[in-house]
């Protein structure tokens, strides 16, 4: 079964994702870029910012973070059940730039956001004296863990680029469906994954949609079985 069949069954999912960074990184300059297209005058965010935005036909709920050094710990309860980070680096603060590496450092070490796909954002690249993504993606690599999480880091300019953030939420996008397919993959009885032609019928059918009995996998995933189902 190809990766394209998930992303179609998962192109239907509402995924929640949580932009953060410091304070003045264009955090909400880009919630509001991608909502209406255009860029609006803001104020920097005491709370949060909350908007759903429809990318590919993927419904995102993004949550902006306010990025003041003394308001950070109280969000620490918005990061639960987070599907994907967007992490902001003003590449123009150079003096700031080792803070917010370390500030990435802390966030990606949460329990709430352990695994999840990182995207980061090198932001303000139309300055001249910006840092690049490459030097960006240097340091990042130094600081993420485990191995195996998805993250990958972008330069875009949330002013003046609105094609290099829907190039970079696609990847986000598509980082969080392959998270999610392998997850339902796992999650499958070895009865399944190891049928060999010989289970048919009714008991191929009542062995996928049992396999998840007792384990309080959700109903989106029950969903996909049966669909898996019909398509065998």
């Amino acid at each position: 079964m190809g990766n394209s069949f998930f992303k179609r069954i998962f192109s239907q999912k509402e995924v929640r994702i949580v932009f953060i960074g410091l304070d003045a990184s264009g955090k909400t300059t880009t919630l509001y870029r991608l909502k209406l297209g255009e860029v609006v005058s803001t104020i920097p965010t005491m709370s949060f910012n909350l908007e759903t935005i429809s990318h590919n036909g993927v419904s995102i709920t993004a949550w902006d973070v306010g990025g003041r050094g003394k308001d950070r710990p109280i969000f620490r309860h918005y990061y639960q059940n987070t599907d994907g980070l967007v992490f902001f680096v003003d590449c123009a603060d150079k003096e700031r730039f080792d803070e917010s590496v370390d500030e990435l450092q802390r966030y990606q070490e949460l329990d709430e956001l352990r695994n999840v796909p990182i995207l980061v954002l090198a932001n303000k690249q139309d300055l001249s004296e910006a840092i690049t993504p490459t030097e960006v993606d240097m340091r990042i690599s130094e600081i993420i863990t485990p191995v195996d999480r998805k993250w990958a880091v972008f330069g875009v300019s949330a002013v003046h680029d609105l094609s290099g953030l829907n190039v970079a939420l696609d990847w986000l996008t598509s980082a969080i469906v392959d998270s999610e397919a392998k997850h339902v993959v796992s999650s499958w009885t070895p009865e399944i994954l190891k049928d060999d032609g010989k289970m048919e019928g009714k008991d191929k059918k009542e062995a996928l949609l049992s396999n998840d009995k007792g384990n309080n996998v959700c109903g989106m995933v029950e969903s996909l079985k049966k669909l898996v189902w019909r398509f065998t």
